[in-house]
C-alpha cells in the first residue's frame, strides 16, 4: 500500500497537471466540432452517431425530417431513447437545422394566415423537440418556406416572418434555446440574402435567444473577406456551419479555413464548428473523415503561425 505522503505528492501532482491543461486551453482554445446528421444519407440514427464518434466529432446536429416527417409524431419514450442513443457514443446534440422541410406546404411568409399559424405551431414544436434532445441551437435557414409571395412588399413580409416567430421565441426562451437566423444566397432564397439582413430582424426582436448562423459557404456569397465578416457579426454569431463553397465539406475545394479558424478564435466563439455539405459526394465516411482532419489541420496551422511570430 503507497504511503500517505507518496499519496498526497500525487494528488499535488494530478492537480498540477490540470492547473498546466487549463493554462494551456485557455491560450490555445481547442474548437468543439459536430456533423450533421443527413450527412449519412440512409442510415439509422445508432449507425450516424457511432460514425460521427468513431471519427472523433464532440456532437451531432439533427435535420427533424430525417427522424420523423412531423416531429410530433415522435413520443416522449421514442426521443429519450435518441437522446440516449446520442449520449452512449459521445455526442452532444448540439440542435437542430433544416427545420422546415418537412411536413410539406408550411411558410412562414405566406399570406395565408393559416398556414403560417400551422407553420408557427410546428416551429415551437421543434423548440421542444430540441429540448427534449438536449441540443441548444436551432438554425432557421428553409428559405422555401420563408419566400416573398409574389408583388408583396417586403415590409409585410418581414412583419408576418418576425409574428410567426413569436411562439417558437416563448418556448426557446423557456428552455434557453437560440433561435438562429440564417442567411442564404439568391437563387436558393429570396428572403434574409445577407449577414447585415439577418442582423436587422434579429435587433428588430431584440431577445437574447435570437442570433444568427454563420453559414461559410452562404457567406461566400456576399464578396467580402470571411474572417473579416466574422470579426463584423460576431456578437450575433450563434453557430457556425462550415462547407466549402462549392457546397462540399471543408477541404473540398478552394475555401481556407486557416483565416476563418483563426477568426473564430479572435472572437472567443464558443459554439459547434458544424460540418454540413449539400453534395453528399464520394460518400459520407470520407466526407466525415477528411472534412474534420482538415478543419483540425486549419485549427493547429493557425496555432502554430501564432506560436512563431
Amino acid at each position: 500500500m503507497p504511503s500517505t505522503s507518496k499519496s498526497k505528492t500525487a494528488r499535488i501532482s494530478i492537480q498540477r497537471r490540470k492547473e498546466i491543461n487549463a493554462s494551456l486551453v485557455n491560450k490555445n482554445p481547442i474548437m468543439k466540432y459536430a456533423i450533421c446528421n443527413e450527412t449519412f444519407q440512409g442510415w439509422d440514427w445508432a449507425e450516424t452517431c457511432a460514425a460521427a464518434a468513431e471519427h472523433r466529432y464532440d456532437g451531432i446536429e439533427i435535420a427533424p425530417f430525417t427522424l420523423a416527417e412531423d416531429i410530433r409524431a415522435l413520443s416522449s419514450h421514442a426521443r429519450k431513447a435518441l437522446s440516449d442513443t446520442a449520449k452512449r457514443s459521445g455526442l452532444k446534440v448540439v440542435g437542430l437545422h433544416w427545420l422546415l422541410l418537412s411536413p410539406k406546404g408550411m411558410s412562414l411568409t405566406t399570406l395565408d394566415e393559416s398556414v403560417r399559424t400551422q407553420t408557427s405551431k410546428y416551429l415551437a414544436a421543434l423548440v421542444d423537440f430540441c429540448a427534449d434532445m438536449g441540443g441548444e441551437v436551432m438554425t432557421l435557414g428553409s428559405p422555401g418556406q420563408r419566400r416573398i409571395p409574389p408583388g408583396d412588399k417586403i415590409q409585410n413580409v418581414e412583419s408576418r416572418f418576425l409574428d410567426a416567430l413569436s411562439p417558437a421565441l416563448k418556448r426557446a426562451e423557456m428552455h434557453k434555446i437560440t433561435l438562429c437566423l440564417e442567411p442564404l444566397p439568391a437563387p436558393e432564397a429570396d428572403f434574409i440574402l445577407t449577414l447585415d439582413q439577418a442582423t436587422a430582424l434579429v435587433n428588430r426582436l431584440d431577445n437574447p435567444y435570437v442570433k444568427t448562423t454563420f453559414d461559410v459557404k452562404s457567406a461566400s456569397s456576399e464578396g467580402s473577406p470571411l474572417n473579416g465578416l466574422i470579426q463584423e457579426f460576431a456578437p450575433m454569431i450563434a453557430h457556425f456551419h462550415a462547407n466549402d463553397e462549392n457546397r462540399r465539406g471543408p477541404g473540398f475545394g478552394k475555401t481556407d479555413f486557416v483565416p476563418i479558424m483563426s477568426a473564430l478564435k479572435d472572437i472567443e466563439y464558443k459554439g459547434f464548428v458544424s460540418v454540413e455539405v449539400f453534395d453528399y459526394t464520394p460518400d459520407p465516411v470520407t466526407i466525415a473523415r477528411e472534412s474534420l482532419a482538415y478543419l483540425k489541420r486549419c485549427e493547429k496551422r493557425d496555432a502554430n503561425d501564432e506560436s512563431s511570430s
